[in-house]
């Protein structure tokens, strides 16, 4: 059912702030490639599913590419779960068989079942600091944290390793109840070079989408990150 015609007072409305007011706030802008990146973490990480099928193909026609778009899923796997990532693995491979796009996609997989720890600790490292050499080794759950988390996606190809923060911090940000790894992630990205200015950006083009509670935790994040 079309909402254009149902409910057209609402989505005037959400249209108009969604695609104009928030897209083109003088110094909030983000180009366009990385406003979807974002738009769609973001709703993978809130779980929006209609909201994901909505926007992908727009995503698309703004030149997110479609191996940025599988990273994207991909890497969502350790920050919701798979049981709430693979709906939309489906809706992406759906929509990409609509349009003609072959898959699978080229393979982007850098490391392998002996060495993705040890990369992972390395990926570790260089976002968040030399002190990550040793923290796999506190705990099984950390030697996890690096080889799945950071050895099996992070090393990956498609998408550098300042747009996997910057699409983490999406994932924390719209799920809400992750404001201490949220704020973690906020600092990574500055080690990224995605300074304040840059993540405030992020939040105001996902606002829309997650809500005004979540964008404004968020924005507490930033500022704890940033003073530390």
């Amino acid at each position: 059912m079309d909402i254009k015609k149902t409910d057209p007072e609402f989505t005037e409305r959400f249209i108009y702030f969604s695609r104009h007011e928030a897209a083109e706030e003088p110094g909030q802008q983000l180009e366009p490639v990385t406003r979807y990146m974002a738009i769609l973490a973001a709703l993978i990480g809130s779980l929006a599913e209609a909201a994901y099928r909505e926007l992908l193909p727009a995503a698309l026609d703004n030149g997110v590419s479609p191996v940025e778009v599988k990273e994207i899923v991909y890497q969502a796997t350790d920050y919701v779960g798979y049981g709430k990532m693979l709906p939309f693995l489906h809706i992406t491979n759906e929509i990409f068989e609509k349009r003609g796009i072959a898959l699978p996609l080229e393979g982007q997989q850098t490391t392998t079942l002996d060495d993705r720890l040890e990369k992972g600790v390395q990926a570790q490292a260089e976002i968040f600091g030399e002190h990550m050499k040793e923290a796999w080794k506190t705990g099984h759950i950390n030697r996890w944290l690096a080889a799945n988390c950071f050895g099996d996606y992070y090393t990956r190809t498609g998408l550098t390793l300042a747009q996997r923060e910057m699409i983490t911090f999406c994932f924390l940000m719209a799920q809400g109840g992750c404001e201490p790894q949220l704020t973690a992630h906020a600092k990574g990205n500055m080690n990224m070079g995605n300074d304040p200015d840059f993540l405030m950006r992020v939040v105001s083009q996902c606002l829309p989408y997650i809500g005004y509670p979540r964008s404004l935790n968020a924005i507490t994040c930033i500022r704890k990150a940033a003073e530390q």
